[in-house]
């Protein structure tokens, strides 16, 4: 996340520059990238100062309708700045001690690990805690029944560094903040965030949970074609990481009290500080902040599900806020781009061409696929060629020739694990693989397919050949043998 922090920033230089030619209208530039980047839909908002300059909807959803400013969107873990305001209005108001333990202020929270009792609320906001999807169960809490259970469930879980000493995203530090917010307010979560950040900014279609406010399901996509499919489940009810679902038009409220003016949550030195990083990272309390070099200070969190994602960003200096949000999750995030666009008309200059990074890399896979399944049905047709040149051969030298052609199906074998390397630690399992990473899956298990059917052809002419008698059992060839079978290798 932080590299696509780091080229959003980059890109939000706001440093006026003339046009080589006329920009297109907001209305046109949206029009056109519905058609660019295939998307089902998606909904966004502009906003300056205390004004919406626009806010709509492209595209339709799964149920056919049209997308519109007012259709319920999922927004991941833009969630987080919703529950960093939720925090700070309660250390506002005296009843949560930003820089004090959270052990000291949150009945029921423990750990294995003896550094957690120096966790501060601050940590927790600025993800600086020390919590790790390297150290903490993420599976053993997604079917967690409320926040009071979750929290109860890292007491066995230990920290991968010092509170206040290293940077990591995780989580764990948002939904431990969301049920801190219930034991200092008296009220569930979701009722505190409706009451005091949503109702306060007019966010009438905004909500926590999807019984309150629901989400047509989202998208994934196979090759170029969009399937409908419920989100998959996990502990998003209520979450302080990742639960809020919200409108383009309730986003364009909250983004003008983002930039200071409109009604105010908390007061301008709270607002500050969530703005702020922290002494170990760029990070502030659900923003990344970034300084572009000749640019302004930008805000940015960008918001992943599987079947959704979007990003909100703001630049305090110049009052400009954006957001975007997706119906559809790929391998390649769109909103970015339309985010980057919208950035260029707000400086009076002409978005850059859309990349169709969804099309390549789904071409290219599927390209991949076809010349698996190609492999595939080859070495099935020439098995009896393959098996009468080595029929006699030693076992063990059939089955070192038969290694290379079982590579992707240890590949495949290794891919959630080789994913949560990547992801650095984070668990991943074969359900989430079969929602946006779809194509990418396919195509690593048509090729592991097609190498156990080409070995499995392969054993049985081999054994055909033998048990019919043109190959005698327990053959050795002689030394010139052995020199012919090294040279077809």
């Amino acid at each position: 996340m932080k590299a696509m922090i780091i080229a959003l920033a980059a890109a939000i230089g706001l440093a006026a520059a003339p046009p080589a030619q006329a920009a297109p209208s907001i209305d046109d530039y949206l029009a056109s990238a519905l058609e660019s980047t295939g998307v089902p839909g998606f909904s966004v908002v502009v906003t300056r100062g205390d004004e919406v300059v626009h806010a709509a909807g492209y595209g339709h959803d799964s149920t056919g309708r049209p997308m519109t400013a007012d259709t319920p969107m999922r927004v991941a873990s833009l969630s987080k700045s919703f529950t960093a305001m939720a925090v700070m209005t309660l250390v506002d108001a005296g009843k949560i001690a930003l820089d004090q333990p959270v052990a000291e202020q949150l009945p029921g929270f423990s750990m294995a690990d003896p550094r957690a009792a120096q966790v501060t609320v601050r940590h927790l906001l600025n993800q600086t805690s020390g919590f790790s999807d390297t150290t903490i169960d993420i599976n053993a809490l997604e079917d967690a029944g409320s926040l009071a259970e979750y929290t109860a469930r890292l007491s066995t879980a230990a920290l991968a560094a010092a509170p206040g000493t290293h940077w990591e995203y995780c989580n764990v530090n948002y939904d431990v903040a969301a049920r801190l917010v219930e034991v200092a307010s008296g009220q569930p979560f979701g009722d505190y965030l409706r009451q005091h950040v949503f109702e306060p900014l007019g966010m009438r279609t905004s909500a926590v949970s999807d019984e309150q406010v629901r989400p047509a399901d989202g998208y994934v996509s196979l090759f170029g074609a969009w399937i409908s499919r419920p989100e998959l489940p996990g502990f998003l009810d209520n979450s302080g990481g990742g639960g809020v679902i919200t409108t383009a038009a309730d986003m364009g409220r909250w983004l003008v009290s983002q930039n200071g003016v409109g009604p105010q949550l908390v007061s301008p030195d709270s607002l500050r500080t969530m703005h702020s990083p922290s002494a170990v990272d760029d990070y502030g309390m659900g923003w990344g902040v970034e300084q572009p070099e000749g640019g302004p200070e930008v805000l940015v969190h960008s918001g992943n599900l599987f079947t959704y994602n979007a990003v909100q960003a703001i630049v305090p200096e110049t009052g400009y806020g954006f957001a975007v949000m997706t119906n559809g999750a790929s391998l390649h995030d769109s909103s970015y781009e339309i985010l980057n666009g919208l950035v260029a008309l707000s400086q009076g200059r002409t978005p850059d061409e859309f990349s169709g990074g969804r099309q390549t890399f789904e071409l290219v896979l599927g390209g991949i696929s076809l010349v698996a399944v190609g492999l595939g049905v080859l070495g099935a047709v020439r098995s009896r060629r393959w098996a009468a040149k080595r029929a006699g051969s030693p076992a063990w030298w059939i089955g070192l020739r038969l290694v290379p052609v079982l590579v992707p199906l240890a590949v495949f074998v290794a891919y959630p694990s080789g994913i949560s390397f990547l992801s650095n630690g984070r668990t991943v399992t074969w359900a989430q693989l079969t929602y946006f990473p779809l194509p990418l899956t396919v195509t690593l298990l048509l090729a592991a397919l097609a190498g156990v059917s080409t070995v499995v052809f392969r054993l049985v002419r081999l054994r055909a050949g033998a048990g019919g008698g043109a190959v005698p059992r327990g053959f050795a060839p002689v030394p010139g043998d052995r020199q012919r079978v090294a040279d077809e290798l």
